[in-house]
């Protein structure tokens, strides 16, 4: 499905089953900027989505409504540039490596920003953590823990609609945000829509935050499950394996292109 907000420019690229776009970060920003008033989905893929994507028809759909298709992982990165493609780190966008950029825009173009997510215990903390970096930010904040089936749903999107968001981030962990974005997009306002997962946890100082010389050298998977191995060595260590008839498709078609 080919959104009316992608930009024409942005070269995206079929790899391992599923699409990517070749953005780097400061390409995403513009891209939000440009889209303000619009509704459009900038999605991200790792090794975990797309674990995901091939098994959920839910998480295909999403992927299927985006606008942009980042790409949220180092190692992807150096599959991609193995079967030839023209990727380097600088394509990898992820919240933590683009947070002060984007809050830096946010408030230089006056966007509202809208984030729900985190424990409602945490969310003061996040928040001023923003606050104190980029003192103008319009921001609003409200607790991820909600059944999604029921009143307080609708009341969020009543909440949503009234504030009127540029951008809305949504962190409730994947594949629940996207699938809760997927549900509910009809009734969200025009706004750019960001699945971030964990991203104001990190701002709460709640959750482990690997440094970011972990992320350029693409060890930050390796940092992040010694500090939760019970929690990613599934994750990490037995998803990536279903991917393997992916990466042979990829392989095959590398075979083509330099026949």
């Amino acid at each position: 499905m080919e959104h009316p907000c992608r930009p024409s420019h942005v070269r995206r690229l079929p790899l391992l089953g599923a699409e990517v776009d070749v953005v780097t970060p400061d390409m995403v920003m513009d891209f939000i900027s440009a889209a303000r008033g619009q509704k459009a989905i900038v999605a991200n893929h790792n090794l975990h989505s797309l674990y995901l994507f091939k098994k959920r028809a839910d998480m295909r759909r999403f992927y299927d409504h985006a606008a942009l298709i980042e790409i949220d992982s180092v190692p992807m990165i150096a599959w991609a540039k193995l079967m030839g493609h023209d990727v380097s780190r600088a394509h990898r966008c992820t919240y933590l490596d683009f947070r002060d950029t984007f809050w830096g825009r946010a408030v230089a173009e006056g966007w509202r920003v809208y984030h729900i997510g985190g424990a409602p215990e945490h969310n003061a903390a996040s928040k001023q953590a923003i606050l104190k970096r980029h003192p103008g930010a319009q921001l609003e904040v409200r607790s991820g823990y909600f059944d999604v089936n029921g009143p307080a749903n609708e009341l969020l999107l009543a909440d949503i609609l009234a504030h009127k968001p540029d951008v809305l981030l949504v962190g409730m962990g994947m594949p629940r945000q996207e699938t809760w974005i997927l549900n509910n997009l009809d009734k969200l306002p025009e706004c750019v829509i960001l699945p971030v997962g964990a991203a104001f946890d990190y701002e709460a100082g709640v959750m482990y935050t690997p440094p970011r010389w972990a992320g350029q050298m693409g060890v930050e998977w390796l940092v992040r499950f010694f500090h939760e191995p019970k929690r990613l060595f599934e994750r990490y260590f037995v998803e990536p394996w279903v991917l393997i008839p992916q990466m042979l498709g990829d392989l095959r078609q590398r075979g083509k292109r330099t026949a």
